[in-house]
């Protein structure tokens, strides 16, 4: 029995962009030095020894280990936490910038496996090696490791930024129309449950979606409305939805156990609350969120209209009066589960691309659904901050590179003045290359004469 308390824009347009995407260059910092090794016969005196070092993002270098017992040593010479994990199990534990954690490991026989990085996120951005096992002697390899093949990387580049704009299978942030019900009452169906989703060309992974689509369909309010929104449950394990950044009463905010029963598998649950103040907010699971959210149960809820600072003049640059805003675009962030990095359920070059004439108006919402910190950047337009976290700013301001944090929305406002292709993007640069070309947070605004 059901619990009653609570519970792209068109096609896409083929580009040659090469001359407008500079090559944001993505280096592999990860070398191995080899202490004592094994003879030919895999036999040893003692354990082998290896240090490896590792920083933002990448492994990369001859990882050769001689058969037998190593001791191998991680360095991490990054700004930020690594670690180094097996496939199969253990690791060693997150090491702080600066430190050093030691590994053993045990009986090696000559074969091939793979070791990561388990931070989320980090094996997306290219955390991944194969260490060789080899019963050969093993040689002591250059400091900087082997060098790389530069003309390689070169087209690899080029080749990923040509492919952009790339179609793929499934569209999020659709909008979900609503039943209007007697009293007015607008009502609204979400269905948890997983399903294939194409994140980019050719690669598909098991989403955990509303809807079948990531994000999940987008809602959208009037103030004053009264608002059921009932949800099917037809995950494998129990759910719940928290309306982040909406006004609701207690026993709607979405948390299980403390506000609600926990949804469980093959349940429904009713939502209910009035849209009784304006908000650019975020509904999400909050039961197992660190799993649930990530492999892309987020999506977009937001009630009234957005706040335009008409006829105010911010930094010498006027908002005209009769200002008319062109588009409106949501643009969720996500950096981990199996959507991994991404701008609204895809990753470049499968990412939307955004076409308008010259002279435009657009408002952008960002909203940080993922684990990570995210400084957007758009080239060539400076983005006019409007609202914070769906609140009217005061004072607006300009910047060209916006900070969004987990949990964090920004509304900005963009006059495209200047026709082109123009890259947009998050400018933490490991979060958009990788030696395999452009990937992941990245798109581009396309602006008519």
């Amino acid at each position: 029995m059901p619990n009653e308390a609570t519970d792209p824009w068109p096609g896409l347009i083929r580009l040659g962009i090469l001359a407008l995407m500079g090559v944001l260059a993505l280096w592999a910092v990860f070398t191995i030095v080899q202490g004592d090794t094994a003879s030919a016969s895999g036999a040893s005196d003692g354990p082998g020894a290896a240090t490896i070092r590792t920083s933002e993002f990448a492994f990369g270098g001859q990882l050769t280990l001689p058969a037998g017992d190593v001791v191998l040593t991680v360095v991490n010479e990054g700004n930020v936490e690594h670690d180094l994990s097996l496939r199969s199990g253990g690791g060693t534990g997150l090491i702080r910038p600066g430190e050093s954690a030691t590994l053993e490991l045990t009986d090696l026989a000559p074969e091939a496996f793979d070791v990561f990085c388990s931070v989320p996120g980090h094996e997306a951005a290219g955390m991944i090696a194969t260490l060789q096992v080899t019963s050969d002697s093993v040689e002591a390899v250059d400091e900087h490791g082997t060098e790389a093949d530069w003309e390689e990387l070169d087209r690899a580049m080029q080749e990923s930024i040509l492919r952009f704009p790339a179609a793929t299978e499934g569209i999020g942030n659709e909008p979900l129309e609503p039943v209007i019900l007697a009293d007015g009452t607008k009502e609204f169906e979400l269905t948890a449950e997983i399903v294939p989703w194409e994140v980019e060309p050719g690669k598909f992974v098991e989403a955990w979606t509303y809807n079948g689509m990531v994000p999940g369909p987008m809602i959208e309010l009037d103030l004053g409305d009264k608002v059921r929104v009932v949800v099917h449950n037809k995950l494998p394990m129990g759910t719940d939805v928290h309306w982040h950044g909406v006004d609701t009463p207690n026993n709607m905010d979405g948390v299980a156990p403390l506000t609600q029963p926990l949804i469980l598998s093959g349940e429904d649950f009713v939502y209910e609350f009035v849209a009784d103040a304006p908000a650019i907010g975020m509904y999400h699971s909050h039961h197992h969120g660190q799993m649930q959210v990530p492999n892309g149960m987020f999506g977009v809820i937001k009630i009234g209209e957005t706040p335009i600072p008409a006829g105010q003049t911010v930094g010498g640059v006027e908002i005209p009066e009769d200002i008319e805003i062109a588009g409106e675009l949501p643009m969720v962030l996500n950096d981990a589960g199996v959507i991994g990095y991404s701008l609204n359920g895809k990753s470049f070059p499968a990412t939307q691309p955004y076409v308008y004439d010259k002279g435009d108006w657009v408002v952008a919402h960002y909203y940080n659904e993922g684990l990570q910190i995210h400084p957007m950047h758009l080239h060539q337009f400076g983005q006019l901050v409007i609202a914070k976290d769906g609140f009217p700013l005061d004072n607006p301001y300009w910047a060209d590179t916006i900070n969004v944090a987990p949990g964090e929305r920004y509304s900005v406002l963009v006059n495209l003045e200047d026709p082109g292709v123009w890259v947009w993007h998050c400018h933490i640069l490991t979060h958009v290359e990788r030696e395999e070309g452009m990937f992941g947070m990245v798109t581009a605004i396309i602006v008519n004469e």
